[in-house]
């Protein structure tokens, strides 16, 4: 028998690449309950990438609905969504999928985003949309499928992102939210509209795609027959969400300057936000995108290493069996073992983590990973040492870049499967000189859903005080000086490892 929950209960929905996960929270950020579903990416080839948004779906309402399950809730007041950037799907009138989601990272179009940087210039898009010309974003994908699949695009009712597919599933009419509106390359960040000139010189049809409504704000309720599959009783409002590293930041508690969010998963995001756009020659140069934050009236950046934690794995699976089989006798967790025989002070040696080309500043697709500094005395810990102090460095090269570009950053929040790691925490706020934070809910996309369902339905005043209300620092880091300065001396060797190396790279 389900116990009752008498807070008021908010949902967050996240919908990533490979998998979903719904939370319910109080009003004070307390999680109830959660459900996770993975769900495939379907590569054709290195270039093609796809999914089932159906399927999505239908995973998405088990997420849920374990979700309510866990909580004991039988009343939510509010629910919003954060998800995952830049898919195209065409949809019916009803909001049926017409065919596979083309994903963000599928860059079938790329002969499209060439036309787009041919007639507009790669800069001026930038000036205008806050987006560089590029296969990932939306609006590529758009004119791919008109021009390849032209009876999908005439048969469509529209072509939405995921945003706006749940939303539509959940049950309100075809909107989208602004963050997820400006990463299309179709946004105007001026007139916070689609750009007509755009859709004009594109020929694409303006009733092709979804309304445009800020982060936050009530679009509609939870149709009955959903309502009744999930359990839940009472309206259910649901409200405008954003996109997923928008999502994350609001649940680490970035509503003000100066604080950024290091999410550290399978590839490394360094999110923040500011006041005024940043459109200028250094941003476009270093590939930093600007497009609207969840929080009305602010704007955001990221940067990105496509390598983070996955270069542990790698290290781990190739070249450490016996540590393996010394973990699976103890907690199984041979990334704690591995950590704890590395040297304290920095490595001796240094790796390029370009192992899929390189990430921000640079993004150089052609550029491959390195390791240097080995001789006889090198042990496997110096590598493991090395492979946190790498992805540390290039984190910094990052905060470095972006504070050169007027976007100061005094405080690290941390998220993802590095926070399980003092070590790796401290060697951040050590190389950086910056103190890391990491949180009591470390699932800060659904967190940032939720906060915004929650503002928007009257339980916080404003997201502001969402955050004072949900978002709670667990540890803070800060910078050893002593130990800071033998990283700095590191640090500048570092920061010629890819000039020194990249004419190399690319004969290999």
């Amino acid at each position: 028998m389900r116990k009752e929950v008498f807070d008021l209960n908010l949902m967050g929905l996240d919908i990533g690449t490979t998998g979903c996960k719904a939370m319910v929270f109080t009003d004070q950020g307390e999680a109830l309950g959660h459900g996770f579903r993975e769900y495939q990416v379907i590569s054709l080839d290195s270039v093609h990438h796809e999914q089932d948004a159906e399927r999505v779906w239908n995973l998405a309402k088990e997420a849920m609905k374990e979700a309510i399950d866990k909580s004991g809730a039988t009343q939510v007041q509010a629910l919003s969504i954060s998800v995952q950037g830049d898919a195209v799907i065409p949809v019916d009138i009803s909001g049926n999928a017409l065919s596979y989601t083309i994903l963000g990272m599928d860059y079938r179009s790329t002969e499209q985003s060439k036309r787009c940087s041919e007639l507009f210039g790669a800069r001026e898009l930038f000036q205008k949309t806050g987006m560089r010309p590029h296969p990932m974003n939306s609006v590529t994908k758009i004119l791919w499928i008109k021009e390849n699949l032209p009876d999908i695009y005439e048969k469509a009712y529209k072509l939405v992102t995921y945003a706006d597919f749940i939303l539509m599933k959940l049950g309100a009419p075809a909107v989208i939210d602004e963050t997820m509106a400006s990463r299309t390359m179709l946004f105007d960040l001026n007139t916070k509209t689609w750009s007509a000139e755009l859709l004009q010189k594109l020929d694409i049809d303006l009733q092709k795609l979804s309304e445009v409504v800020p982060s936050g704000v009530i679009v509609g309720e939870m149709s009955p027959l959903l309502k009744e599959e999930l359990g839940l009783q009472g309206t259910v409002q649901l409200v405008s969400g954003g996109h997923d590293q928008t999502c994350a930041a609001l649940g680490a508690g970035l509503v003000k300057e100066n604080i950024a969010l290091d999410s550290h998963g399978t590839a490394e995001v360094i999110s923040t936000a500011f006041l005024a756009p940043h459109i200028d020659d250094n941003m476009f140069e270093s590939y930093y995108p600007c497009y609207r934050h969840a929080k009305s009236g602010m704007y955001f950046t990221f940067t990105l290493n496509h390598i983070g934690g996955i270069l542990f794995k790698w290290f781990r699976d190739n070249f450490c069996e016996k540590e393996m089989e010394e973990a699976a006798l103890l907690d199984g967790n041979a990334f704690k073992l591995l950590e704890s025989k590395a040297p304290d002070d920095p490595s001796s040696v240094m790796i390029l983590p370009h192992f899929n080309g390189s990430g921000t500043p640079w993004c150089d697709l052609d550029s491959k990973g390195a390791i240097v500094g080995l001789t006889m005395s090198t042990t496997k810990y110096d590598i493991v040492k090395a492979v946190m102090d790498s992805l540390t460095y290039e984190l910094r090269i990052n905060l470095d870049r972006l504070e050169r570009r007027g976007i100061q950053i005094d405080t690290l929040r941390a998220v993802g499967g590095a926070t399980k790691s003092p070590k790796w925490m401290q060697i951040k706020a050590d190389i950086t000189g910056k103190a890391v934070q990491t949180l009591q809910i470390s699932d800060a996309a659904c967190l940032g859903g939720a906060m915004l369902a929650g503002a928007a339905c009257g339980a916080f005043s404003s997201l502001d005080e969402a955050v004072d209300q949900c978002v709670h620092i667990k540890t803070c880091f800060e910078p050893d000086p002593k130990r800071g300065m033998l990283y700095q001396e590191k640090y500048e060797v570092y920061c010629d490892l890819y000039p020194t190396l990249r004419k190399l790279n690319y004969c290999l």
